[in-house]
């Protein structure tokens, strides 16, 4: 079977690993000249803690295990098994990891004392009670895990990457891109992301998802090692795991900062395998969305994180936004429908794009009998 695979980003280069790891001749075609969307401008966490229990946690669970694996045959993907540790500095922020900690083995959680976590990370030298730790989480290269991964599908001999063209129609063998050129295939998987304009309107009509904008940075390199991902306890608001009556309580009696609310943020920080810092993020949701980057947020992170650390937080060295699609019905980990007879579109993995792509993949390559 010939594969056409549509879109560039993580999402349609792990359906093109699929493809070629059962066996079929695939044809990845990007209308970049490289991937630029969401699946370079995020954290590159493989996010399994926080997920809803149901399909999120078991669809994380099983990518997790996936990019592993990869990780195993494509070192250049930079995976590292670092874990998490999600930092609680009042007793309202304890209770819910307490709560957490106690609710589950499935994530792999553990409380923490703050000595516990300091020996676990010793660039965290701030002041705080402990942590939630999560054995379960890890972290690849999302600015070279595509390239890599395409490098190793190249070895096969079955796998074709053409960046810089644009599907305009379909047909009933393949598709035809911006140049007039016809690509045969028996099927067209779109992995289009936060563009849902174009074709994939006129193919799906509106689809049931929406897109978020976010707002991080890179920052100059620490200097030292920080051994695992780090997060506040603003994630406990944001990630579904952490429901339940801990939570409101702490929302009641511990309401989040002015800057944080406004933006929907939390912090998240790991470090790159060249020492520097991935810091965020904030949510937008209401489109349209601003065309600037805000200071308020950045200086947020940077109190935060240097509260954590116990000193300054390196210069940021580079800031940007990012779009994201999210399935509207946020309980589905994706949308995936057929838009003609011999085409699939799979969008709105919505912020879980990096974590669950390669078991979002798997499961396509199943439900189309590849």
């Amino acid at each position: 079977m010939r594969i056409l695979i549509i879109g560039g980003g993580v999402l349609g280069t792990q359906h093109a690993w699929q493809a070629v790891e059962r066996g079929h001749d695939v044809v990845q075609l990007e209308r970049e000249p490289e991937a630029r969307g969401a699946s370079v401008r995020n954290f590159g966490l493989v996010w399994v803690g926080g997920r809803a229990t149901g399909p999120e946690l078991e669809t994380a669970a099983r990518a997790r295990v996936l990019w592993e694996r990869i990780g195993e045959r494509v070192p250049g993907i930079g995976f590292r098994p670092n874990g998490s540790l999600t930092i609680v500095r009042t007793e309202g922020e304890l209770a819910v990891a307490r709560a957490a900690a106690a609710s589950t083995e499935e994530r792999g959680f553990k409380l923490l004392d703050a000595a516990g976590t300091r020996a676990l990370n010793p660039a965290l030298r701030g002041d705080f009670l402990g942590a939630l730790w999560c054995d379960r989480d890890a972290a690849v290269e999302p600015r070279v895990a595509q390239p890599a991964l395409r490098a190793e599908l190249a070895k096969s001999g079955r796998y074709t990457w053409v960046p810089g063209r644009e599907i305009r129609d379909l047909t009933t063998r393949g598709a035809v891109d911006d140049t007039g050129e016809t690509h045969e295939g028996d099927v067209v998987v779109l992995c289009t992301g936060a563009w849902t304009g174009g074709l994939v309107k006129e193919l799906a009509g509106q689809t049931p998802v929406r897109r978020v904008r976010l707002q991080m940075a890179q920052t100059e390199p620490l200097g030292e090692p920080l051994t695992t991902t780090v997060a506040d306890a603003d994630s406990f608001r944001y990630y579904p795991a952490y429901r339940g009556d801990a939570l409101d309580d702490l929302n009641a009696r511990q309401p989040q900062g002015a800057v944080a609310a406004a933006n929907a943020m939390q912090l998240l920080m790991v470090q790159r395998l060249d020492g520097s810092l991935t810091i965020g993020d904030t949510h937008e949701y209401d489109e349209p969305f601003s065309f600037d980057t805000t200071e308020g947020p950045y200086d947020h992170l940077a109190e935060v994180a240097g509260a954590l650390l116990g000193r300054p937080l390196p210069r940021i060295a580079r800031r940007w936004a990012g779009v994201y699609a999210q399935t509207v019905d946020t309980a589905r980990v994706v949308h995936r429908a057929r838009v003609a007879d011999n085409a699939w579109l799979v969008t709105g993995p919505g912020g879980r794009g990096m974590t669950c792509s390669p078991a979002i993949a798997e499961d396509t390559a199943e439900e189309l009998s590849w």
